[in-house]
């Protein structure tokens, strides 16, 4: 899978519609996390790919919040996205604003993923060490648990993503939690260079 546009074509394309810190804290994390999970399940080749369907897979939210998804065409066509890259972004709304389903293991990923990278920012925001350095699966799990924690993320998303994957909770849990370790200070890094 090969893009047709650099990563630095798809930052300034995310920056043109995507102005909020916290927009682009989470592209850029969501990024790392795709790009660190593609080469930890073997799928090295494709890396790129993961990390900027990541980049770019919120690029109508801020803007066009009621077309989300749904707008995402048009603003990837300014970068000639090929219309697999398209599909690989439109499908995380799957169900929640558009009916396309991920199919690929990369579609799954981030449909699994972008969702519980919230929760796990919400839950390290609230610990001493403001960092998910120091986080356990147990203490995220409580986080889960608890409705009224983060509320705006949605357990039943979460839970569907790991289901598509034939993973556990515990084990999407695991895999993302042990990405967003290995990446926290380059995306840091990368928000001061914003």
């Amino acid at each position: 899978m090969k893009t047709s546009f650099t990563r630095e074509q798809a930052f300034t394309l995310l920056k043109k519609y995507n102005q909020e810190p916290f927009h682009l804290l989470h592209a850029l994390t969501v990024e790392a996390v795709m790009r660190d999970l593609a080469c930890s399940l073997g799928f090295e080749q494709e890396a790129d790919f993961w990390a900027l369907c990541g980049l770019l897979h919120d690029i109508d939210f801020e803007k066009f919040p009621q077309e989300h998804c749904q707008k995402a065409p048009e603003l990837l066509a300014e970068i000639n996205a090929t219309p697999e890259f398209i599909h690989a972004i439109c499908s995380h709304g799957y169900g929640i604003c558009v009916d396309i389903k991920p199919e690929h293991m990369m579609e799954k990923v981030l449909f699994a993923s972008d969702e519980l990278t919230g929760l796990i920012w919400a839950a390290a925001k609230m610990r001493p060490s403001k960092s998910v350095s120091d986080m356990e699966v147990s203490s995220l799990k409580k986080k889960f648990k608890d409705k009224k924690f983060a509320a705006g993320c949605s357990r039943d998303i979460i839970q569907q993503g790991a289901e598509m994957l034939g993973w556990t909770l515990e084990e999407l849990f695991d895999k993302t939690l042990t990405a967003m370790k290995h990446t926290e200070k380059e995306i840091q890094q990368k928000m001061q260079t914003t």
